[in-house]
């Protein structure tokens, strides 16, 4: 019976486990920093390479985070490139590219990222040809689908950061209007990565039970209400983190982490990474989000959720939209 649920993904497959342990994070600003710094804590990685256009911001960053050493595992922390320092690294993470403006949506960061990501990409091809390539830059669908038709590597070990964080989101607003820890919710935010996401309500749960039992069309008005706060709270919330920050950089530096551990552990994890779609809900030749298997391998299998109607069809809203972006650009 499993085999209608976990689809394994085609250039994927579970085998005999070996833990990769050298990782690269190219670009450091406020996410890569993050980034750096959780996984550092966590202990993921016995070597972390980091790389950046900017050689005195960076070599500082590195005298920082280095004189903390003592107080965590260790890690052999290093300034470099991917040419060099990083070469054969088994995961490499990318999140250079341009800032997000206030009030710009992820979307239209696409072009100014497109050529930055041709020239990262190149040596990750040349000097890393066996990793996978985790992508965290915005619009992060897009340049994950771009990721893998420039590099031309499997699909299973491209992947991006996806709707992990807008999971993380629509899981804390739930449990924080219902008084209980967040790990304890079960909920998916699928599709992009921003304006389009899809909220499964029809599957939402705590401890089983569901918290639309009865389908959303049968919910009062007030209770439609009143969820559609919490999503919309969870869609537009790095809007309001930049409005009042500038930024968004420590939520997302824990779901990175939260998918790397998934592979140098070899969880086989299910987490809503963005992967390239292959027929599934009629969605085929684009990257978003819905739930993964992840692996040392990447992308191990896909969870072939049931969704309603009406999730479905928002789900290929999602894809043509992202389509429609692709399409404009030359790759």
């Amino acid at each position: 019976m499993f085999d209608k649920i976990l689809i394994p993904h085609s250039d994927s497959q579970k085998s005999s486990f070996i833990r990769p342990r050298k990782g690269v994070i190219i670009g450091l600003g406020q996410v890569g920093l993050a980034c750096a710094y959780s996984l550092l804590i966590q202990d993921c990685f016995d070597e972390l390479v980091l790389q950046d256009i900017a050689p005195e911001k960076l070599e500082g960053e590195i005298m920082d985070l280095s004189h903390g050493m003592p107080f965590i595992s260790p890690t052999d922390l290093k300034m470099g490139t991917v040419a060099e320092e990083g070469k054969d690294a088994d995961i490499v993470i990318i999140t250079a590219g341009v800032a997000q403006r206030e009030g710009e949506s992820r979307l239209s960061l696409v072009e100014r990222n497109i050529n930055i990501y041709k020239k990262i990409l190149a040596d990750v091809v040349k000097y890393c040809p066996d990793s996978i390539i985790l992508v965290v830059s915005n619009p992060v669908d897009i340049m994950t689908h771009a990721t893998l038709k420039i590099t031309g590597f499997p699909s299973s070990r491209v992947i991006g950061s996806g709707t992990v964080l807008d999971t993380a989101r629509f899981r804390s607003l739930l449990a924080k209007e219902m008084g209980i820890d967040a790990r304890s919710v079960h909920a998916y935010i699928i599709g992009e990565h921003g304006d389009s996401e899809v909220a499964l309500w029809s599957m939402a749960n705590v401890g089983g039970v569901k918290i639309v039992p009865h389908g959303w069309e049968n919910l009062a008005s007030d209770e439609q209400d009143f969820l559609s706060k919490i999503y919309h709270n969870v869609k537009n919330a790095a809007y309001e983190i930049i409005r009042r920050k500038g930024s968004t950089s420590y939520a997302i530096g824990l779901a990175t982490t939260d998918i790397v551990k998934a592979i140098v552990n070899s969880q086989e994890r299910i987490l809503t990474v963005s992967g390239l779609m292959k027929g599934m809900y009629g969605i085929d030749d684009i990257c978003l989000s819905i739930p993964r298997v992840i692996n040392e391998k990447g992308i191990l299998q896909t969870i072939n959720l049931t969704l309603s109607p009406e999730e479905e069809k928002l789900l290929q809203n999602s894809a043509t939209i992202l389509k429609d972006i692709f399409k404009q650009l030359k790759i």
